[in-house]
């Protein structure tokens, strides 16, 4: 066979996407014996094979704009959106024995206990039934990261991290702007500065984490809302190819 005729096997039967998946996912499990995970993870993406629900990590600062692009991925592929921050919120307002709790955290610009945001986000999608994920604002630190992959363990894909960066200048902008008419108890100066310092010291290791995967993609969240749509819908596009 010519070059171009292997190419346009491997094109035909998503081949290179299949193996470099299911390498990512190997090497994300650490396990002591990778030659039958390979295996596994390579026949669990056959034609015919059980789908799993495919969760996509978006990450990004406080007001990077997480969530006017996560919009915009529902309307335009239909999948369904969980802001682990608007899980945690409502779980706030529910009254329940984890309520007190999260307000402080949230008020200090402090992480959440894993243990509280995975069962929130796993029964969420568990209760959707759906087959594609938005994660949006989690995992925001290694002990979430090692919390999300003890708890789901290989019951989900993780196709990739969305990240969309933008300066602390523009976000305490932005952030300050939105808390005018927001409501929300972090959207002051204080809540602002306590925030990004989390982000920075906490959330940048998990981005690399996942770096090191191949998995982020980066987008400039400072450009205007529709260059950074197209930016999303371009990547989005190559990886739903994978999955099909």
């Amino acid at each position: 066979m010519s070059k171009a005729e292997v190419q346009a096997y491997l094109d035909t039967h998503n081949l290179n996407g299949i193996i470099q998946t299911s390498l990512n996912e190997v090497v994300k499990s650490k396990c002591a014996d990778p030659i039958p995970a390979l295996s596994k993870a390579i026949l669990s993406k056959a034609p015919g094979a059980p789908t799993k629900p495919v969760v996509f990590f978006v990450l990004g600062g406080p007001g990077a704009g997480k969530g006017t692009q996560c919009a915009k991925i529902v309307e335009t592929f239909g999948y369904t959106h969980l802001s682990a921050g608007d899980l945690l919120r409502a779980e706030r307002k529910s009254g329940s024995e984890n309520a007190a709790l999260i307000e402080s955290y949230i008020k200090d610009g402090k992480i959440v206990p894993v243990e509280i945001t995975c069962n929130l986000l796993l029964n969420a999608i568990k209760a959707d039934g759906g087959k594609r994920f938005l994660v949006d604002g989690f995992p925001r630190n290694t002990n979430n990261l090692a919390g999300w992959q003890q708890v789901v363990g290989d019951s989900l894909d993780l196709a990739g991290v969305l990240m969309y960066s933008v300066s602390e200048e523009i976000l305490e902008e932005r952030l300050l702007k939105r808390g005018e008419t927001s409501g929300r108890s972090d959207d002051n100066i204080e809540s602002i500065k306590k925030r990004f310092k989390t982000f920075q010291g906490e959330t940048m290791a998990v981005i690399e984490y996942y770096k090191q995967l191949g998995l982020v993609y980066d987008f400039d969240g400072s450009k205007d809302i529709d260059a950074v749509w197209g930016e999303t819908k371009a990547a989005l596009e190559t990886l739903e190819a994978k999955y099909k």
